[in-house]
């Protein structure tokens, strides 16, 4: 490879990782020194630089090991607590933290946008809580309203690959991003894995190690592999 291509790779790597080499840089000042700064000293100082590249306003608590990337996509508002080894990926189309939400240690966010797709997104409503080791990808783009547990090990994924000829390999026949949708007040048990094109309903539940692949109602209750409900508001049949 000559130099010039090189440099060109590079330079499209950093685009991707964090919108240029000058935000690179911050970010890597950010992950690498700070990062790992304990106790109040190390709060106080990652807010100070988090509120210098990132968009958004107020106080808020980033504990050691959280990594950021694609600060330029990211936005977060005030009273949001940043559990330890969180990982959060911006990329165009933004990943938007509302409020005093919590995401808790090992929680990994990343929109995951390199395909260019238009509706490729997070975004998280106030109060909501983001689980310990929890999965969220944007491709489809995915919208967690106020107040919502996505509880630990949970796994929300709005994109799907697609499989019409098996004489060619899969990686080769693109994808379909939908979206999901989790409105305010839901619940998502532990281990739960929600794939694209869900929505889950104001106030609905979806039960420990659900695999969901259809929409929820409201106020309904749903478990299992595939996820069926077993309670529903009066008027929708289950």
């Amino acid at each position: 490879m000559s130099g010039e291509g090189l440099i060109a790779q590079l330079r499209q790597y950093l685009d991707f990782k964090s919108g240029g080499w000058f935000r690179y840089c911050l970010e890597g000042l950010f992950n690498y020194l700070l990062g790992w700064i304990p106790g109040l000293v190390g709060i106080f100082l990652r807010w100070v630089f988090f509120r210098l590249i990132i968009s958004g306003s107020g106080w808020m608590v980033s504990e050691p090991g959280v990594k950021i990337f694609g600060s330029r996509w990211i936005e977060i508002g005030s009273g949001v607590y940043l559990g330890e080894g969180v990982f959060l990926q911006g990329r165009p189309g933004g990943l938007k933290i509302g409020d005093k939400v919590r995401i808790m240690p090992g929680a990994y966010l990343n929109v995951y946008n390199y395909r260019g797709l238009e509706a490729s997104r997070i975004e998280i409503g106030e109060e909501a809580v983001i689980g310990v080791n929890a999965i969220i990808t944007g491709q489809g783009g995915v919208k967690i309203g106020r107040k919502v547990i996505i509880a630990p090990g949970v796994k929300i994924m709005p994109v799907e690959h697609n499989y019409q000829n098996p004489q060619i390999p899969i990686k080769d026949q693109g994808i379909q991003a939908k979206g999901i949708v989790i409105e305010e007040g839901a619940w998502v048990g532990a281990g739960a894995i929600i794939l694209d094109g869900v929505e889950i309903g104001k106030n609905a539940v979806v039960g420990a190690g659900s695999v969901v692949v259809d929409s929820v109602p409201a106020h309904s209750v749903a478990i299992g592999n595939p996820a069926r409900i077993i309670k529903a508001p009066e008027g929708i049949q289950v």
